[in-house]
């Protein structure tokens, strides 16, 4: 519901002065004034939507609204990410930031319509996961070991989907074959849900995917999980080795956090930050983080806004080793 608040005297003093203060003030008070649309820049079932919905199942309540997800994929999660950032910087409209649309994009599109930092207020990182390779349950490989030897015995190789060019996990993929010294071929989705139910139906072989979206699928032998790319085993995913200790000089993580467009008030910015945070702290979100194997991150928005600048420098030379660019 929507509140009206008197303006403090020293407020009401300081806006003879200027005119900026105030109206932002007010805004920032009405706020929210109906539902917000958080975009998620991929096709439903991968991780960043299932981190999104999470997320927005606690924090609509706690603002007050409803908060919508609306999936707007394609591009390598540059599309939906443009579209918030020409959004009305109301607090209306956030969008699930990633490391493909933040992290990577900057580096891989030659003509990407915005700036990952300038164009953006960046609210609050929310988690974090390692990636995990899958493999068709039918596919004649059962381990890393087998997807090298059957990877060097074919011309072609092995093919592999992902959530689209510019993602993180196709940036991994790329390094996993080179490190492992095999050829791996991406065949890119809108999303990780039309690559995994390609997986599953045996479409593709492989496919790389955030643990959080993959989890499930593992756990019901819809896919047999090959080797996850974090620093250690994860806890939701235990008997699956990491291409560390199988021998791959390789940690990788995907990250998920809530931006809203450049502009938008320090308040509303500031409103959402503290409430997104006690979502995070809730201990049925913990939890299911811990079953989906992401970790909650707290980090308040100049910290965020930190995050996202050192993500974009140290993309930067995996793109240029990968050798992959996008126009």
């Amino acid at each position: 519901m929507t509140r009206r608040i008197a303006l403090p005297r020293r407020w009401v003093l300081a806006a003879i002065g200027t005119t900026v203060a105030a109206p932002a003030l007010v805004r920032a008070q009405a706020w929210p004034s109906g539902p917000i649309r958080l975009v998620v820049p991929f096709a439903p079932g991968g991780t960043t939507d299932v981190m999104a919905r999470l997320v927005a199942d606690r924090l609509g309540p706690r603002l007050g609204t409803t908060v919508i997800v609306e999936n707007r994929a394609g591009a390598g999660a540059t599309i939906g990410s443009t579209f918030v950032a020409q959004a009305a910087p109301d607090g209306q409209t956030l969008v699930m930031s990633n490391i493909a649309s933040h992290g990577i994009a900057p580096s891989l599109y030659r003509n990407l319509r915005y700036d990952a930092l300038k164009d953006f207020a960046h609210v609050a990182l929310v988690t974090r996961n390692p990636s995990v390779m899958v493999a068709n349950p039918d596919f004649e490989a059962k381990s890393f070991a087998e997807v090298v030897r059957v990877a060097k015995a074919r011309p072609d190789g092995l093919d592999y989907g992902v959530s689209g060019a510019g993602s993180s996990n196709h940036l991994l993929g790329l390094r996993v074959a080179k490190a492992a010294g095999i050829r791996l071929t991406p065949v890119f989705y809108r999303g990780a849900g039309p690559a995994m139910t390609d997986t599953i139906a045996g479409v593709v072989p492989l496919m790389f995917d955030g643990l959080p979206s993959a989890t499930g699928h593992i756990r019901e032998g819809r896919v047999r999980g090959i080797a996850t790319s974090g620093a250690e085993r994860a806890a939701a995913a235990p008997d699956i080795p990491t291409f560390k200790e199988l021998g791959l000089d390789i940690v990788s993580y995907q990250w998920f956090g809530i931006s809203a467009p450049a502009g938008t008030p320090a308040e509303i910015v500031q409103r959402l930050n503290r409430e997104i945070r006690a979502v995070l702290a809730e201990p049925a979100v913990m939890q299911r983080f811990d079953q989906l194997g992401g970790t909650a991150v707290e980090m308040t928005p100049e910290q965020y806004t930190a995050f996202v600048a050192e993500e974009i420098a140290v993309w930067a030379p995996v793109v240029e080793a990968s050798g992959a660019r996008v126009d």
